[in-house]
């Protein structure tokens, strides 16, 4: 069934649904949710819901309601546990100006959290994760790592500072970055979640008739998560991306071989990726570096040339 008010459904991969309303008004339609990845059960809840807005400050919209969506143990689990996971998640919506208007719960062995959200935009206001054109700039507001990092905690070899950046970023809400671009012709964004950069980058590209270019040097890592990599800490889900999008990826000599596998590494709550004129991108990172957001980065551009493909330079 078509419908001419639905302007993004699930013709394309793209980061939610948006119907429109009436003519200044659409709804944008997400849900995540996943099982923890941190140990503290607040911080988890944060990382869960600012995970699951972030779609919605993708599209170019702003979070209004959401629903919790939570799996918890009935027995032989504290249920401090999930007041905890809860607290956390109202907290971060409350801070996102998003207001709970209910949720579900299923007794499950696994702990699962998340949300499904509402969101709204201006039908003429919408971002979809294609749309770039050559000279573009590609900007990205989050360093890169976290999964990465994960795997290094999982083997107990990460250290407690790596820990806490890597959940500060992960907790971070994508609002703030998402405000400022309102102000700029941004012509696609999208957020950096389990494909990582390089597959979300891919997506930008291949239906659109343009390629990218990518400087290696000028992407925000964690160090720490370069450090792991070189020791091997890659997890599973970097080598799947690497190995779905390697025809559409040129990875030339000189890019250090470590940082190549962070650019596939699979993120959570990662940042944006914006693309705009090179001209305004200079003014958009200057104003969220104003604003706090101090690891964003112009890390690329739109090119006429190698359409469908990512070049990556040192």
């Amino acid at each position: 069934m078509k419908d001419p008010n639905l302007l993004v459904g699930m013709e394309s991969p793209d980061d939610a649904g948006v119907y429109r309303i009436n003519d200044d008004l659409a709804i944008i339609l997400t849900l995540d949710f996943f099982t923890p990845i941190v140990d503290d059960a607040y911080d988890f809840g944060q990382i869960a819901v600012t995970n699951a807005l972030s779609d919605v400050y993708a599209m170019g919209g702003r979070p209004l309601l959401a629903m919790n969506i939570i799996c918890f143990p009935g027995k032989g689990m504290d249920i401090a546990i999930l007041q905890e996971i809860l607290r956390g998640g109202s907290d971060k919506m409350l801070e996102a100006g998003v207001l709970l208007v209910g949720g579900h719960s299923v007794d499950d062995n696994e702990i699962k959290y998340g949300l499904s959200v509402t969101g709204t935009v201006h039908p003429d206001r919408v971002l979809k994760n294609i749309g770039g054109v050559p000279g573009d700039a590609v900007i990205l507001t989050k360093p890169l790592g976290t999964g990465i990092i994960s795997t290094a905690l999982k083997a107990d070899m990460a250290d407690q500072g790596a820990e806490r950046k890597a959940t500060e970023s992960m907790k971070t809400l994508n609002r703030v970055p998402a405000e400022i671009m309102e102000r700029f012709p941004v012509h696609a964004c999208t957020d950096v979640t389990g494909f990582g950069l390089m597959g979300h980058a891919c997506e930008m590209i291949e239906r659109s008739g343009v390629g990218m270019r990518i400087f290696a040097s000028r992407v925000p890592v964690f160090g720490e998560a370069l450090a792991y990599a070189r020791m091997g800490l890659i997890p599973g889900g970097a080598y799947r991306n690497r190995e779905f999008r390697a025809p559409m990826i040129d990875m030339g000599p000189g890019v250090d071989e470590s940082l190549g596998h962070v650019l596939f590494d699979p993120q959570t709550s990662g940042g944006l990726l914006i693309v705009l004129p090179g001209p305004d991108a200079v003014d958009l990172l200057k104003q969220l570096h104003d604003a706090g957001t101090g690891e964003a980065a112009i890390i690329g551009e739109i090119t006429e040339g190698h359409q469908g493909r990512i070049v990556v330079e040192p």
